[in-house]
C-alpha cells in the first residue's frame, strides 16, 4: 500500500511561482512513474506532468510545458512540481499520483495512488 502526502499550493498573483511536493510512504516497488494532475471546478482531471522514476525522464502536457518542472528526490520517494509564470487558468486542485506507466505517461488509468490534493489559486 502506498500513501501520498502533498504539501504546498496556495494563492499567488499571475506571473508568480509555487512549488508542490508529494511524499510517498509505503511500498513503492509497484510504481514506475509519478504524475501531477489538476482539476478545476466543472472540468475533467487533466494531466500536467509526469516523470519516470528509473530514468528521471519528464513529460509535460501542453498547459505547463515551458513553465512547469517536475522532479524527484534521489530516493525517488518525493516528487515536486515547480510552477513558474502562473496564469489564472492554472487555478485548480492539484493532485500527485503514482502508478505504472506504459509508453504514454499521462494516462489516467495507469495511476492507482493519489495524494489528497492541494489548491492552487492564481489571481489576475
Amino acid at each position: 500500500h502506498l500513501t501520498l502526502t502533498q504539501s504546498g499550493g496556495g494563492s499567488v498573483q499571475a506571473g508568480g511561482s509555487l512549488r508542490l511536493s508529494c511524499a510517498a510512504s509505503g511500498d513503492t516497488s509497484a510504481m514506475n512513474c509519478w504524475g501531477w494532475w489538476r482539476q478545476a471546478p466543472g472540468k475533467e482531471r487533466e494531466g500536467v506532468a509526469a516523470i519516470r522514476t528509473a530514468s528521471n525522464s519528464p513529460w509535460y502536457a501542453d498547459p505547463g510545458r515551458g513553465r512547469f518542472t517536475i522532479s524527484q528526490d534521489t530516493a525517488r520517494t518525493t516528487v515536486y512540481l515547480q510552477m513558474n509564470r502562473l496564469k489564472p487558468e492554472d487555478s485548480a486542485m492539484y493532485y500527485c499520483a503514482a502508478g505504472l506507466c506504459g509508453d504514454r505517461m499521462l494516462q489516467l488509468q495507469d495511476y492507482n495512488s493519489w495524494g489528497q490534493g492541494a489548491q492552487v489559486t492564481v489571481s489576475s
